[in-house]
């Protein structure tokens, strides 16, 4: 997969930039602040409908105009087509696919995929157990764009039922308190079918992980990737998942085995929330369910966070980024590899790691404040970014 054509509008500095793209390496070159990372953003909204820097859609639109647009022509296995996106902050965003509006922005998920490592992916290790639920959710819908209404069902669910537990803390709330039996069971069964696809995934992702560390962190000591649950029979059954047991068929379309080990941990979750249910309407939240859980990282025998030194926690940081790619390559899935300013991050032996996977990609994007940052084996295409425009060649 690669991209051939990328065109935004009114996207974060970028008034207009049109650029043309080919197979293997590209380089944007720039001074800090000229926009080149804003470029690279938009390829990677096109493949989660999200920016790795913001959590919002709002900076995204450039200083004074109403709605942003980003558009790229992509090429996979022989076949092109051409996604649209307007980003219209507080509004739905519109998209269309071949110029032919699609009913759901999340529609076009899929046709891009990319795997982005930035100088944010330090959080995946050092940050709250979100930053790590958001990665495998991300990789979810890379492998497979259901899980994206997967994720949004849960989501809702879990407002309405967080909604419902706040009002039942008055007295006037009984009659809400009794709708929550009707909504823990909505609850448990959208947070199994997300549960048990994140298990699934992890401990499909697990090994490769370790195989990138080994390969980028020789001297260190090995990492591990598990699946958490705080409730105790989820955790169980992760556990048994991670080490290949009955229920070990990694299922990413949801099929049998996605269906059996979902059901199983539905009613664990229901049979947890009924045991928890006067502590969630005297706290008004809800205490049960996947937001709760975590992707567990290991350093040797003990948890990676809080111990891994600074170029420990990179090496993993990286680790799970080439782990996925190597996942998603490994299911026939070729996606694009975006680095965003991170060579000037890495010593050498993990910048050299970094690039001889990069150079196996069908196409790579980086960005770079000097080209000698970028290693040699990554030669390819140069772009400068500077006062505004972009122009094919060398940095002066």
């Amino acid at each position: 997969m690669y991209v051939r054509e990328l065109s935004v509008t009114d996207f974060r500095s970028w008034a207009q930039a049109d650029l043309t793209f080919a197979p293997g390496v590209s380089v944007l070159v720039g001074a800090n602040g000229q926009g080149k990372t804003n470029l690279v953003e938009a390829v990677g909204y096109l493949a989660t409908l999200g920016s790795h820097r913001v959590s919002s859609d709002a900076p995204l639109v450039r200083r004074g105009a109403a709605a942003a647009q980003v558009r790229a022509t992509v090429v996979n296995g022989g076949r092109e087509l051409t996604v649209q996106v307007e980003i219209q902050p507080g509004k739905a965003n519109r998209a269309r696919v071949n110029r032919s509006p699609v009913p759901r922005a999340r529609e076009i998920l899929g046709i891009v995929r990319t795997v982005v490592f930035a100088p944010e992916d330090l959080a995946l290790v050092r940050g709250d157990p979100g930053e790590r639920r958001g990665f495998l959710d991300e990789l979810l819908v890379a492998r497979a764009p259901r899980w994206a209404g997967v994720r949004a069902d849960y989501d809702k669910v879990l407002r309405q039922r967080s909604a419902l537990l706040k009002s039942a803390r008055s007295a006037r709330g009984a009659r809400e308190a009794g709708t929550l039996e009707v909504w823990d069971a909505h609850l448990a069964r959208a947070g199994a079918a997300l549960t048990a696809g994140r298990i699934q995934l992890a401990a499909a992702l697990a090994p490769h992980v370790t195989a990138a560390y080994a390969a980028v962190a020789p001297e260190s000591v090995p990492v591990g990737a598990r699946y958490r649950s705080r409730v105790a029979a989820v955790d169980e059954l992760a556990g048994t998942v991670a080490a290949g047991g009955p229920a070990g068929e990694d299922d990413v379309t949801g099929g049998a085995a996605h269906a059996e080990l979902a059901a199983e941990v539905e009613a664990a979750l229901l049979e947890e929330i009924g045991r928890r249910r006067d502590q969630e309407i005297e706290r008004g939240v809800c205490l049960v369910g996947p937001h709760r859980d975590e992707l567990e990282l290991t350093l040797g025998e003990g948890p990676a966070k809080g111990y891994a030194s600074h170029g420990e926690s990179w090496a993993l940081a990286l680790s799970l980024r080439l782990g996925g790619f190597e996942l998603l390559r490994e299911e026939g899935s070729e996606p694009i590899l975006v680095l965003d300013d991170v060579f000037a991050e890495l010593d050498a032996r993990r910048r050299d790691a970094l690039a001889r996977t990069a150079a196996r990609a069908e196409q790579v994007l980086v960005t770079a404040a000097v080209d000698d940052d970028v290693p040699s084996v990554l030669s390819g295409a140069r772009y400068v970014i500077e006062a505004g425009t972009v122009r094919e060649g060398v940095a002066s």
